[in-house]
């Protein structure tokens, strides 16, 4: 285990012992500490609503190969406890300095809508199939915020679902869904349909000096080999994807 790694785990452990940290944050966070965030908290958030049919769009096409797309857990090995099945799917924009460059190629206009967002860490399509179930889990840094738009949600709405803490959600459409995931969470998708979301995480806005924590926990992330170890699976799952599409058009 090298340094970078070392001190990512002393970090996590940081945030999550006796919480002191995370009521630290808390007490700093420029947009306070509720479990679910007001949208025109989040300018560039009605930016995306107002393009939500352009970026439904371009997950039309990526949805035309959904079986080839990667699970979670091939990405990102830590998500083995809440992803162990092929019905989570996901489509890779950035996480942590790396950009999925072909993916964004495939979807430029989501791309741009993307890159307008300040303090955007981690963007993908995350993509449940019917009969999903994420179980109960939280993040462990809460100097991010977690941010889903609602791009497809299958009927019956009380089938698929979100509960934050002790209150259940429904996704829309065109609708944004922030909050805090730091606070235990867990999803259904009980419907014959598949349901997805374009999720974010976005830096918190912090005062200072948190905010130079905040900076230095995310440089740590990205330096870590956990995401250097993602960026190398994403790397090989692309290799096989554009192999593959070549293989069909011959």
């Amino acid at each position: 285990m090298n340094l970078s790694n070392i001190a990512v785990k002393q970090l996590e452990k940081l945030l999550t012992k006796d919480g002191w940290l995370e009521t630290l944050v808390a007490k700093n966070s420029k947009v306070g500490n509720p479990v679910f965030f007001d949208v025109e908290q989040f300018p560039w958030a009605k930016d995306l609503e107002a393009n939500w049919m352009v970026i439904r769009q371009e997950l039309d096409g990526v949805l035309e190969r959904v079986d080839e797309l990667p699970n979670f857990q091939d990405i990102s090995k830590r998500q083995t406890r809440i992803a162990n099945d092929n019905r989570w799917k996901t489509y890779f924009f950035y996480a942590f300095g790396f950009k999925a460059t072909k993916n964004c190629e495939r979807c430029p206009e989501t791309t741009k809508l993307l890159e307008q967002i300040p303090g955007m860490k981690v963007a993908f399509f995350s993509i449940l199939a019917p009969g999903k179930h994420i179980p109960r889990h939280r993040g462990k840094l809460k100097t991010l915020i977690r941010y889903h738009l609602g791009l497809i949600v299958p009927e019956p709405k009380q089938k698929c679902k979100i509960q934050i803490a002790d209150e259940i959600r429904y996704w829309e459409e065109g609708k944004s869904l922030i909050f805090d995931d730091t606070f235990y969470h867990e999803v259904w998708n009980d419907t014959d349909g598949y349901r997805v979301v374009l999720f974010l995480d976005i830096a918190r806005p912090l005062k200072f000096p948190l905010s130079l924590i905040s900076s230095l926990a995310n440089k740590l992330i990205t330096a870590s080999p956990i995401v250097q170890e993602a960026k190398a699976s994403h790397k090989s799952w692309e290799n096989n994807f554009e192999e593959n599409k070549t293989k069909e058009l011959v």
